[in-house]
């Protein structure tokens, strides 16, 4: 334990287990308990080590709780890789002086004796090797007014507590019986592992047509996939996510809304993954060959996006697995391969893996599959139901590819239990999407903010999505436009990745009856779309400017930093995201604050109890703040009306401006 007890060190997973997460440019707080016996003054540094093991940064840390000696700091890595950090507590002497000899001189007790163990202490420090210049003479000059017996006795002990004293103090402190706890590791990604905006599309229907003459499709192709890409582009996103592109199996083909008789002509669903022209590693021949796709993720590149591809790790009867590796499948006592089932729901058309009969075969294959995409360019895995495959195949899969390829991003369609969502976070996953669909009252989303924001920030980063081609809750069936307004605004300022499924600018809210998915669900179909029309909705020019808005403000870059405020109304919601100047990788301060109105049919007013204090405010102050939705600026005190109409103005994005 040492002299001076460090303890309950964080961010750290399962003991260091796992490491905590960061990205280049981002402030990670640690904390530490740090205590000693007795009553004389102790502090804390937090140290940040680079992969090789240096020292790249040591912060004096700051007390937060005193009566319970929590520290806290930031620390800011700068590059990617496997960084480490710890934290030293250490007797402070001056600290310990400083508040002794403030009582004592006042009080006449000791004077010249507390005077004289001042001047004897800063000479001491002032005579370390290596200290800059100007702290070694602001330190000197303190001893020398500490005896300087022609001032007062009050005006000596002023300069042995003199600001410049302090601050050379804080700048290189005088430590002594530094205990520094063990290293606990820390994964630096880039940026894009923590935020971004998605935009998800099906390539077959971008181009699709249909023949009235003959009653039939024709299938949309990566090269006519690629022409709307600058639409995408333009609304500000940055990875534009496709759905598979392998061959599809005909083996139990699922008709239009999951029918189980498909009609000729019917493309299945891209999760039947498999067939006689291939598997996992082709492209279905309908969307074109690899250079149609190499010449897809050129233009994405060429337009500032990147591309994600969806890994689903399941096969139609047809695959190729299916006859070259029957030992990766369950088998049943009819001697019929199992396929995949979620009660009530049946997917006769899907075979999953089994991972215990040959795991060492599918994680090789696996392997060799994924290499495939990203020699071809792919950047980033939405991974589908990872959450029904073996913990450890994850943890083995993401650390082997990021080894070679540190910048491949995985994102986990994690809607499933909580123990199972973050511990797929922590054995390596980047992102994954969570339960804030499913959250719609003001209530329910201001808590559900402060926890994906409180401590699972250090491992689990969110992925908002209001919709995605499975989902399409109740809230979003029954709100209208409005709904699609305020479910984007919440995802695109709720948390750092937010995405978009292909449509959401029509406002396609249309049930299939007693599901909780669409009508004419593009999985099963093609499902070209009208793009000009999208125009009339205005929706997509709000994805535009919420994107813009997010590029502009650091603060809606980060996860933590995130505080609810109260509103006198149930239905208006208020939170702010704010980084300090220290944490801001433009070296400003940048507040935004959300007012949002989550009743997609009624206009809602209240009154906001702002804590000032969370925007770098006052609280007896004023604010200053500027809609970034219309333009309209505010003078704001603790305690705001506002007035939303959720067909008008269904929220305010503000951003606070320097005082």
């Amino acid at each position: 334990m040492g002299r001076i007890p460090v303890v309950d060190v964080q961010p750290v997973l399962e003991g260091g287990r796992w490491p905590a997460k960061a990205v280049v440019g981002e402030a990670v707080e640690v904390t530490a308990t740090v205590f000693r016996e007795g009553h004389d003054a102790v502090a804390a540094s937090a140290v940040l080590l680079t992969p090789d093991g240096s020292v790249h940064t040591s912060v004096r840390m700051d007390v937060v709780n005193r009566g319970l000696d929590t520290f806290r700091a930031d620390l800011v890595p700068d590059a990617t890789g496997r960084w480490s950090f710890r934290v030293e507590g250490w007797s402070d002497p001056y600290g310990t002086w400083a508040h002794d000899a403030a009582i004592k001189v006042e009080a006449g007790i000791d004077v010249e004796l507390m005077l004289a163990e001042g001047a004897a202490l800063l000479d001491r420090a002032a005579g370390r090797d290596g200290l800059p210049a100007d702290v070694a003479a602001a330190l000197a000059a303190g001893a020398a007014g500490l005896r300087d017996t022609e001032r007062s006795p009050g005006e000596r002990l002023a300069a042995g507590l003199a600001d410049t004293v302090v601050a050379a103090l804080d700048a290189q402190p005088l430590r002594e019986m530094v205990t520094a706890s063990p290293d606990h590791p820390l994964e630096v990604q880039r940026p894009l592992a923590l935020a971004g905006s998605w935009y998800e599309m099906f390539p077959r229907s971008e181009g699709a047509s249909y023949d009235a003459a003959t009653r039939t499709w024709r299938s949309g192709t990566l090269r006519t996939a690629a022409a709307r890409l600058p639409a995408i582009a333009q609304m500000g996103f940055d990875v534009v996510y496709l759905t598979p592109v392998h061959p599809i199996g005909t083996t139990y083909r699922k008709g239009r809304n999951n029918s189980l008789t498909p009609a000729p002509g019917d493309p299945g669903s891209p999760y039947a993954i498999g067939s006689h022209e291939g598997g996992h590693d082709a492209i279905h021949p309908d969307l074109g060959t690899f250079d149609d796709f190499d010449a897809f993720v050129a233009r994405a590149r060429e337009l500032g996006m990147e591309v994600a591809l969806d890994l689903a790790l399941q096969c139609s009867p047809d695959h190729p697995w299916v006859t070259e590796h029957p030992e990766w499948f369950t088998t049943r006592l009819d001697g019929t391969i199992a396929y995949a089932e979620n009660p009530p729901k049946k997917y006769q058309d899907i075979y999953p893996l089994n991972f215990d009969n040959d795991p060492a075969g599918i994680y090789a294959e696996v392997r060799r599959v994924l290499q495939v995409w990203i020699d071809h360019g792919v950047t980033a895995f939405r991974v589908d139901n990872p959450h029904t495959k073996p913990l450890e195949f994850w943890e083995w899969l993401i650390a082997d590819v990021n080894a070679a390829h540190p910048d491949v991003i995985f994102l986990a369609e994690a809607f499933t239990r909580p123990a199972m969502m973050h511990t797929l976070a922590k054995v390596g996953f980047h992102q994954s999407y969570t339960y804030f669909t499913w959250r719609t009252t003001a209530e329910e989303i201001g808590e559900y903010l402060e926890e994906v924001s409180g401590s699972p920030a250090a491992y689990m980063r969110p992925s908002f999505w209001p919709t995605t081609h499975d989902i399409l809750t109740p809230y979003m069936q029954q709100g209208g436009p409005p709904a699609f307004a305020i479910r984007a605004i919440l995802a695109a300022t709720g948390s750092p990745t937010w995405g978009i499924y292909s449509g959401y600018e029509l406002v396609e809210n249309v049930p299939r009856p007693g599901v909780e998915e669409q009508i004419d669900n593009e999985k099963y179909e093609y499902k070209p779309r009208n793009w000009f029309a999208a125009r009339q909705t205005g929706i997509g020019d709000l994805l535009t400017r919420l994107n813009a808005i997010r590029r502009e403000h650091p603060a809606l870059q980060r996860l933590r930093g995130l505080t609810v405020h109260p509103v006198t109304d149930d239905a208006t919601l208020c939170f702010s995201r704010r980084v300090t100047a220290a944490q801001s990788p433009t070296g400003r301060a940048d507040t935004v604050i959300v007012v949002l109105n989550t009743d997609p049919h009624h206009t809602r007013e209240g009154v906001v109890d702002l804590d000032l204090t969370a925007l770098g405010v006052p609280q007896d102050g004023t604010v200053t703040v500027r809609d970034l939705l219309s333009g309209d600026s505010y003078t704001w005190d603790a305690h705001p009306f506002v007035r939303l109409d959720p067909w008008t103005r269904c929220a305010h994005v503000l951003a606070v401006e320097p005082s």
